[in-house]
């Protein structure tokens, strides 16, 4: 008898109080701190003109995303830890995969395009506002979003439109592609094909754009004369790539596999290095860290 389930059970934190506490105070920690970076961010790229060229509004977008990533999984996983409340409805979960997908992927997208915008600006500076004027610049946004929404209304559809019966217990602390799967009754193994495609195609190309653009950046930072401009250029440009290599390496992990691979310890830990974590990091490394952006915070801070 397959009966439709209402409701799914998170279990993916521990139930020792002590623990519980440690990690609801550590996680609402990171969390604040993840909002108070990248809203600041935000305000400082919407107001201040001098932001206002392509790099800064890509990285407004970051951190657009940066805000929602967290918030789609954390207020819930603090609820768990908190008030131990495990339970979330069917459509919660649908919700919250679907939201998690969509922000995940279009950030993937996102960070190829400004790869390619930092390739553009180091190694064609002189064509640099012609390429990447603001009408491209809004074309390839906006393409980011929409192709993010798709990829996530595929995946999402193919997931929810499987039988789910007897057990309801996700072994996650959030809805997730590869723990809710592996709950269905239905056979999978075509939808999983699907989806490995879809995401193998998609974030591998991201991912080739990404790596690409980068290479030549490489180069042409090799080719300057002067010592002092290439440390400050492998300066930001390293640790933009580590942050991407990061994030690129704990999506890939956790989509582009069967889900009889899925190990729950295991996907906790790279779950929580694009959830929560790379959100953190990213206001840090592509913004807080540029004169530009530290004046500009300045002068809006001054302005509050």
């Amino acid at each position: 008898n397959l009966s439709a389930l209402s409701e799914f059970v998170l279990i993916g934190l521990s139930d020792a109080p002590q623990v519980r506490l440690l990690l609801f105070v550590l996680v609402l920690t990171i969390y604040l701190a993840t909002m108070a970076g990248n809203i600041t961010m935000l305000v400082a790229v919407s107001t201040d003109t001098h932001l206002h060229s392509p790099m800064y509004f890509f990285l407004g977008n970051l951190s657009l995303l940066d805000i929602l990533c967290p918030t789609i999984i954390v207020p819930k996983m603090l609820g768990s830890l908190l008030l131990e409340s495990k339970v979330i409805s069917y459509i919660g979960c649908l919700f919250q995969l679907f939201s998690l997908i969509d922000v995940v992927g279009t950030e993937i997208f996102l960070l190829a395009v400004m790869a390619y915008d930092r390739y553009v600006a180091i190694c064609h500076p002189l064509k640099y506002l012609n390429i990447m004027n603001m009408r491209l610049c809004a074309h390839l946004a906006i393409g980011t979003w929409v192709v993010g929404f798709f990829n996530s209304l595929l995946h999402t559809s193919l997931i929810f439109t499987l039988v789910f019966c007897d057990s309801n217990q996700v072994d996650q602390y959030y809805c997730d592609i590869p723990p809710v799967l592996g709950l269905s009754c239905s056979p999978t193994w075509s939808r999983e094909l699907v989806l490995l495609a879809v995401a193998g195609v998609l974030g591998s190309g991201a991912f080739v754009v990404t790596l690409v653009s980068y290479l030549y950046i490489l180069l042409a930072i090799l080719s300057m004369n002067s010592s002092e401009s290439r440390h400050k250029a492998f300066s930001t440009c390293g640790s933009h790539l580590t942050t991407v290599c990061l994030f690129y390496g704990a999506t890939i992990c956790t989509y582009v596999r069967p889900s009889s691979t899925y190990s729950p310890r295991q996907d906790r830990i790279v779950s929580m290095l694009y959830g929560i974590l790379t959100p953190l990091l990213n206001p840090i490394i592509y913004s807080l860290r540029n004169k530009e952006v530290k004046c500009a915070l300045r002068r809006v801070i001054s302005q509050v």
